[in-house]
């Protein structure tokens, strides 16, 4: 079932996302590295997890539309940026060439620079959403991916560059970098969908531990995944001598705490009240996903 979730979601996101995209006024050959990224093959989870949130609380899906697209053009900045040279300096992403490897390197940065200022607009021209459901989503969009969180991530994560972290900087620096985001898709999902403070309070819970999970994982595909199946070199965080959980932790205590982390998940789900079984099938994949 869940399979079939995703691939419908992941279908209605992309062709939702290429009318909105196509409808920009822009140069053509700027449109051709827009539209390069946005096509590359992204597994959407993050506007999937806002909109099975949503869908724990309400039915009207017109409602969510619009904030699950500005997420995928705000995680899709991210990725572009974390990926310049200057940064991560990363050649693949997604299984094929990065942006700036593919055109240039200003070419990325303006693409990411302008998908996550038309998120906002996005968000805030939606005809979908009240006054005070915009402002409520442009500011967990806005602290997730700004100095409050995103951005503070990816400065530890370069600063934190041939040193030895221990656990707690490392979960730091990912509850910034990967798990804010997430966070604000569950609690825009479940605030849009009519859920109570205490509910939104537990599933936010449920978001940090999903954040972590997701990131453990991660490197314990940078360890032993396979470049064909992840579509991005393996070993990658070793070479540039990053710190990861299976470093700091050794591999299996890696994945002890993962699965750890899946299991707080799970308590917070129970303690939100709500009856949304994909949230735990999503969990289940964001911890056991090959890519």
């Amino acid at each position: 079932m869940i399979d079939q979730y995703i691939e419908h979601k992941q279908s209605e996101l992309n062709n939702r996302m290429l009318v909105e995209l196509k409808q920009l006024n822009i140069p053509s050959s700027f449109m051709e590295a827009i539209l390069y990224s946005m096509e590359a093959g992204g597994k959407r989870l993050r506007p999937i997890l806002m909109m099975a949130t949503y869908e724990a609380f309400h039915h009207e899906p017109e409602k969510i539309v619009h904030p699950a697209l500005a997420l995928e053009m705000i995680h899709t900045y991210s990725l572009i940026h974390d990926d310049l040279p200057a940064m991560d300096d990363d050649d693949f992403r997604r299984g094929r060439e990065t942006i700036h490897k593919k055109f240039d390197e200003a070419t990325a940065i303006l693409v990411g620079d302008g998908l996550l200022t038309y998120a906002f607009q996005v968000v805030s021209t939606s005809s979908f959403l009240e006054a005070e459901e915009k402002v409520y989503t442009l500011k967990q969009f806005s602290q997730a991916s700004g100095f409050e969180g995103m951005i503070a991530g990816q400065h530890l994560d370069l600063k934190a560059e041939n040193k030895h972290l221990n656990e707690h900087e490392l979960n730091e620096i990912h509850q910034l970098k990967t798990g804010a985001l997430i966070r604000a898709a569950i609690k825009i999902g479940a605030y849009l969908g009519g859920a109570t403070p205490p509910q939104i309070e537990s599933l936010d819970d449920f978001g940090k531990y999903l954040g972590l999970v997701f990131q453990i994982q991660d490197d314990i595909l940078d360890v032993s995944g396979d470049m064909a199946v992840i579509g991005k070199p393996v070993g990658s965080d070793e070479a540039k001598n990053k710190s990861t959980y299976p470093q700091i932790l050794g591999l299996n205590e890696a994945i002890r705490m993962k699965e750890s982390y899946m299991n707080e998940a799970r308590n917070k789900y129970e303690e939100s009240k709500i009856e949304q079984p994909i949230l735990l099938e999503l969990l289940d994949i964001f911890g056991n996903r090959q890519s």
